[in-house]
């Protein structure tokens, strides 16, 4: 390895063990209560990537691991457009949308029993479309265990449902990293993904809603005492 790919490794590395022990736990709070919260994962990624831009390479004279000409050669479209489904997903917690959204699928509680699964995937289904997969679970599974509390279920009945539902990120660029590269490219299209994916979304959806009262109910118990 040359000295710039030690540098770069030793970055990221520093990287990783700043993201981890920002908290720990509530007894070993992490270096993040030195700035009593206001440091986050973000803060730690501007910081080492500004490192980038002041680490020299020492390939030639001046030269740094990264300058802003190789810094254009990223690609900045699928960075952004990912982002943006992380955005969309913290709006939605910030400006309440998040609590609206659990009044509404207050309806959950009259929808029968084998019903429940088709109708949570179906939900989470259609938001991950809008916001990445990862932010469409952290934003729902809380949600559902509130649900699931209030009707006196199990709460894996709607929690795997639901996350699993969020998988199915088929029809649009921004439910998932890996839909974003391929639209990047532009070889495919979004009438492309949509032809594709819509069966995609239905088949697994009805092989969940199929399995979940089934050989859900003997693997994950939902069907037992709700712990």
């Amino acid at each position: 390895m040359a000295f710039a790919e030690k540098m770069v490794l030793a970055v990221f590395s520093m990287l990783i063990v700043l993201w981890m022990t920002r908290s720990i736990t509530d007894d070993i709070p992490g270096w993040g209560a030195l700035f009593k919260g206001r440091a986050g994962d973000g803060t730690v990624s501007v910081m080492m990537a500004t490192l980038l831009f002041i680490i020299p390479n020492k390939k030639q004279k001046g030269e740094k691991l990264m300058d802003w000409n190789e810094c254009k050669k990223l690609p900045w479209n699928i960075i952004l457009l990912l982002g943006a489904g992380f955005a969309i997903a913290d709006g939605v917690r910030s400006s309440g949308l998040a609590d609206v959204l659990s009044e509404t699928l207050g309806f959950l509680e009259e929808v029968p029993y084998l019903a429940i699964a088709p109708a949570v995937c179906i939900i989470s289904g259609t938001i991950t479309e809008f916001t990445s997969n990862n932010a469409t679970t952290t934003l729902l599974v809380p949600l559902l265990i509130q649900i699931a509390k209030t009707m006196g279920v199990h709460p894996l009945l709607l929690m795997v449902p639901g996350a699993i539902g969020a998988q199915f990120a088929f029809l649009l660029p921004t439910g998932t990293p890996s839909n974003i590269v391929g639209f990047t490219t532009g070889h495919i299209e979004i009438t492309d993904m949509i032809k594709v994916g819509l069966p995609l979304k239905i088949a697994g959806i009805a092989i969940l809603s199929l399995l979940m009262p089934t050989l859900g109910a003997y693997v994950l118990g939902t069907n037992g005492k709700v712990p």
